[in-house]
């Protein structure tokens, strides 16, 4: 299942930011900012009565003309109005509608998406003075919250996940494997699918994606059925430019949602850059496959040590998806395009596999005979045992004794040992721990 998206949008100073940080530093909701992407507050997820959302803020940069509806929060609105599921329209209940608000009520009255208006800065439990003012935006009764006070807040999200589709992906087949191909602009991801959609394929349909009009496009190769998802309307174009880094991150986001693969291009001759950093940790922390392209390596001056330079580059800058495998491939010239799908094939496979309880555990054994569990204090840790609870991504509890013995670079090595007997290429891991008193057994 995908999780929805909400986009918070609204002319500056209305209180976007303290809404934001509301939902994202509260355990209202299970919320982990992503990693990367924390600097700029554009993400995180959220969850409300059993419900996961991801909350984009849209707030973007202070307008720098004087239009009335600069072109920078007009990008915003239509960004919204392209990837959300439900769009929170915020103004301020203090200040009442300006010239602004007017614009951007416009722009959203036009489309199809369901727009809540929520009013900002209400304090009390009295109405804005300006409550029934709001109304002349036509977007129907206006919420009244005050973010900062965490009045109404409960309302709000109640009312937002009425709003959810009821099963996002409950038709699609399971045997489909889903495909984002990710990445900073101009690295040459509309080139790479049109590559894969163009070559001997048997192209089923383009159909229109389940929730947000983007375009995604089955395929089918070796008898393996595909799902590719269009990460930026990359076959059109698009009303929205992609080389403002804070749009192309949070449209990778709703592309990253809804994949079981990521297919990172990085550009070979700039190497790793902050934004691919930024994106490949989305793809990690929502917990995906991924395979890394090195494109463009034609245009690569090489030596005989040119692969390896690279390839360590690359594993320093992006240390937290070691498991992913790199290919280095020219789109251009066709070099080594045919080795993608059997990787993006196998890192699929891996991303789905499951580890008999009883294996699992003989590995375990075998670990903590190798290099003794850490120890403090004169208390040891002990791993009782471990047992596989999910895949996509796999996902182990570990039944110990005591979490605080259980230091991170004893959970890496367990990793490492789990990895070397059952591979688990190009897919995190995960672990929980479980504290459990007594003996050995279950």
């Amino acid at each position: 299942m995908s999780k929805s998206i909400v986009a918070v949008i609204g002319r500056p100073n209305v209180g976007k930011s303290t809404f934001f940080n509301r939902l994202a530093g509260r355990r209202i909701s299970i919320v982990e900012d992503t990693p990367g992407v924390t600097r700029d507050r554009i993400y995180a997820e959220v969850e409300w009565l059993n419900h996961t959302f991801s909350l984009i803020d849209t707030g973007g940069l202070e307008p720098s003309s004087s239009e009335i509806i600069p072109s920078q929060m007009r990008k915003q609105a239509q960004l919204a109005m392209e990837m959300a599921h439900v769009i929170l329209f915020m103004v301020d209940g203090r200040a009442g509608i300006t010239a602004q608000d007017q614009e951007i009520a416009e722009l959203l009255r036009k489309n199809n998406r369901p727009v809540i208006l929520v009013v900002n800065k209400v304090d009390s439990h009295q109405h804005s003075e300006y409550y029934y003012d709001f109304y002349e935006l036509g977007l129907g009764d206006p919420i009244e919250i005050s973010a900062e006070m965490a009045y109404g807040i409960g309302d709000l999200l109640d009312l937002v996940i009425s709003h959810f589709p009821e099963s996002t992906h409950s038709h699609e087949d399971q045997d489909q494997i889903k495909v984002s191909v990710i990445g900073k602009p101009n690295v040459g991801k509309s080139s790479l699918i049109n590559k894969f959609l163009g070559e001997e394929r048997v192209i089923v349909s383009d159909i229109a994606g389940t929730t947000r009009d983007a375009i995604d496009t089955p395929f089918s190769m070796d008898g393996q059925e595909y799902l590719l998802i269009d990460t930026a309307g990359l076959r059109k174009k698009s009303r929205i430019n992609d080389d403002v880094e804070h749009y192309s991150v949070l449209r990778a986001i709703a592309a990253i949602e809804r994949s079981d693969v990521c297919v990172l291009m990085i550009d070979g001759r700039e190497g790793v850059t902050e934004q691919d950093k930024k994106v490949a940790g989305l793809s990690h922390e929502n917990g995906k496959a991924m395979v890394i392209l090195v494109n463009k390596w034609d245009l690569v001056e090489k030596d005989n040590k040119t692969v390896n330079q690279m390839t360590k580059d690359i594993r320093r800058e992006l240390g937290f998806c070691q498991y992913a495998p790199i290919l280095f491939v020219s789109v251009l010239t066709g070099q080594r395009i045919d080795r993608i799908i059997p990787a993006v094939q196998h890192v699929s496979n891996q991303h789905a596999m499951r580890i008999q309880t009883g294996v699992l555990n003989e590995v375990i054994a075998e670990s903590t005979l190798m290099k003794q569990p850490p120890s403090d204090k004169g208390k040891r840790l002990k791993i009782f045992y471990g047992t596989q609870v999910s895949v996509k991504p796999p996902t182990f509890i570990l039944f110990i004794n005591d979490k605080e013995l259980m230091h991170f670079s004893y959970q890496r090595y367990l990793e490492n040992r789990i990895r070397e007997n059952f591979g688990f290429e190009g897919t995190p891991v995960r672990f929980m721990l479980r504290e459990k008193s007594g003996g050995t057994g279950a």
